[in-house]
């Protein structure tokens, strides 16, 4: 009976572990909506995060995302970093920069570094090389640097909260006018931006990755912050409801949005916390 009930309770826990992960390969398309200050029409903005490209995250898997996100016709596309995976800096990255290559949207692709890319890129001249690779693959990064994209619309980066050096008055220097949306890896950041910054995203936490029955997510939080997911308001953090429209934005606590990211780190699996490529349709207040 023992013998059986091991053999059991063997085969159900490779089963489980079969099923997180089949789910860390599947994703899901996730469509949020909200009224932002400044914002005079409407934009789509595809928010891409975590590829965490490496040993777990291969080629097709990047094909697959960027095959979405075309199909989704964005008006803009942002990655928020985490590019690499911690330990591949020196492998050949042609593979990803070619699928990279085909995102293209009206108002441009940017993204900002992650701490993965910083530890993956663990040299000035590898990361300026990876950035340069970047650009000709047309991915602008704007790591403490902004563009203005339209009249009404602005689009800033600072680099990552651990390892980079952040310089939010840079990434907003060239701001003309309009909605304000803010690049940062960690969501822990939002604790640093000003209220008047429309919208601010980031991702990192993965959701948790791993959410367990009655455990929760094995990663439970942010540094900072207890932020995993979703909509959140930053300085002393409120969580807003993880889907839906979040609402006007009260003075004092800027905006975020948190993505559970498209790939994983540290272990192959996903449980109960699917991927996602996140859609924000954006419009007047």
């Amino acid at each position: 009976m023992l013998r059986r009930a091991l053999n059991t309770l063997g085969w159900t826990a490779a089963g489980v572990v079969a099923l997180g992960v089949t789910n860390t390969y599947r994703f899901q398309t996730t469509t949020h909506r909200a009224a932002l200050p400044g914002l005079t029409r409407p934009v789509r903005i595809a928010h891409l995060s975590d590829l965490h490209y490496g040993i777990f995250m291969r080629r097709r898997s990047v094909r697959r995302w960027v095959q979405a996100t075309r199909q989704a016709r964005p008006d803009m596309i942002v990655i928020t970093g985490d590019f690499l995976d911690s330990g591949v800096g020196r492998r050949h990255h042609t593979k990803l920069l070619a699928e990279l290559a085909h995102l293209h949207a009206p108002l441009g692709v940017y993204a900002v570094w992650g701490n993965h890319d910083w530890t993956s890129l663990n040299t000035n001249a590898t990361r300026q090389q990876f950035a340069e690779q970047l650009t000709r693959a047309g991915v602008r990064l704007i790591n403490n640097a902004g563009v203005q994209v339209r009249d009404d619309l602005y689009v800033a980066g600072v680099d990552d909260w651990w390892f980079g050096q952040q310089d939010l008055n840079a990434a907003l220097q060239d701001h003309a006018g309009g909605a304000v949306v803010l690049l940062s890896h960690n969501p822990d950041y939002l604790s640093q931006v000003p209220h008047w910054v429309a919208l601010t995203l980031s991702g990192h936490t993965h959701g948790g990755q791993v959410r367990l029955p009655l455990i929760g997510p094995l990663k439970k939080r942010s540094t900072l912050l207890n932020v995993l997911r979703g909509w959140v308001r930053g300085d002393r953090i409120v969580q807003c409801p993880a889907e839906g429209t979040p609402g006007v934005t009260p003075a004092g606590q800027a905006l975020g949005f948190v993505s559970r990211g498209l790939g994983v780190t540290g272990v192959p699996l996903r449980w109960d916390c699917p991927a996602e490529l996140v859609l924000l349709d954006l419009h007047a207040p």
